[in-house]
């Protein structure tokens, strides 16, 4: 079943302008999920993570309105048909180094 990621406007500019991505798959985890986020945006994948695979301060992961923060990290499981919301408080535009 198809999982959708819901893309804060900080953050279009690393999926080609779209706010919203459907991928047909069935990731059992939001890391699972991620990853083919990660395959078909690359460049998201540092505005998001860390260098140690951690959420960036100032993001936020969300599986359908409870953060992944306090619901199991990147082992939270994703139902099927799930809605992943990533938010960014940061301004707009790109963010700076990432944090080890």
């Amino acid at each position: 079943m198809p999982v959708t990621f819901h893309i804060a406007k900080p953050l279009h500019s690393f999926t080609k302008g779209k706010s919203r991505v459907t991928m047909d798959a069935s990731p059992k985890t939001v890391a699972d999920a991620l990853s083919l986020l990660w395959t078909q945006y690359p460049e998201m994948r540092d505005q998001v993570l860390t260098t140690a695979g951690d959420v960036q301060p100032g993001v936020n992961i969300l599986v359908w309105n409870e953060s992944i923060r306090v619901n199991g990290g990147m082992s939270t499981p994703l139902p099927e048909e799930s809605d992943v919301f990533i938010v960014s408080h940061r301004a707009q535009g790109p963010a700076g180094p990432r944090r080890p």
